[in-house]
């Protein structure tokens, strides 16, 4: 392993069925200060009011830090800047959806190479503890979790990357035609998902990739991520 690395990806996930929504945003105008990169009309640290209107942190930007918490429920902080790895950041929607699951099987064949260049894992779901440890109860029997899984059931990471979106209520009604309760998958009645987004992050706690795209169907591939975190 690559002990002179710095870099941490991020990955969020969503746990609810979207509706199809237009292609990826264009990238955030930024300006230099004082106090490093500001985005500007970034929704980071806020919830837009749809997929369409989120406009997380871009490369180059200081990562904030957040609070979610582990399968067994316990606390786990993300404290940029104080990393001994970097690390790959990937949110995702929830264990309840298809296009979520098929992109972590793929990722699987990047995990192995992503190690040894140094990079630490970190899935985010906004499944409630609960509904993680159930899924990861194979992969752990078969020691074949090679990445950590946190819940972000309460959006705390996806609001503070600025990735989290309010579902609509016409949005919820259709989930729930499709037999998902978001409210019982999350332990909560905020109705807050997070746009399927990847960060990669560097021990100093900047953003060296950022990508997201508000449909939930087009995703980062292995091979983009390992472009990304060479």
């Amino acid at each position: 392993m690559n002990s002179k690395r710095s870099v941490c990806i991020v990955l969020f996930s969503c746990a609810a069925v979207a509706l199809p929504v237009p292609g990826a945003g264009e990238g955030l105008p930024i300006r230099a200060t004082a106090a490093g990169i500001v985005t500007e009309g970034s929704t980071a640290g806020a919830v837009a009011a749809s997929a369409e209107a989120v406009r997380p942190l871009p490369a180059g930007a200081k990562a904030p830090g957040f609070t979610v918490r582990r399968p067994d429920g316990t606390e786990y902080v993300f404290e940029p800047g104080a990393r001994a790895k970097p690390v790959v950041l990937l949110f995702y929607r929830g264990g309840w959806c298809p296009f979520c699951n098929v992109q972590l099987g793929q990722l699987k064949a990047a995990e192995a190479t992503l190690r040894q260049r140094g990079y630490e894992m970190l899935f985010l779901s906004s499944d409630r503890p609960a509904i993680l440890r159930t899924s990861l109860k194979d992969d752990v029997e078969n020691e074949t979790a090679h990445y950590t899984l946190l819940s972000d059931s309460d959006a705390a990471a996806a609001r503070a990357l600025g990735v989290a979106f309010r579902v609509d209520g016409a949005s919820l009604a259709q989930f729930k035609q499709y037999g998902l309760d978001l409210e019982a998958t999350q332990g909560n009645t905020q109705h807050v998902l997070p746009v399927p987004a990847v960060f990669v992050i560097d021990r100093e706690g900047r953003i060296g990739f950022s990508h997201y795209n508000p449909d939930y169907k087009v995703r980062l591939s292995p091979e983009e991520l390992l472009q990304a975190a060479p």
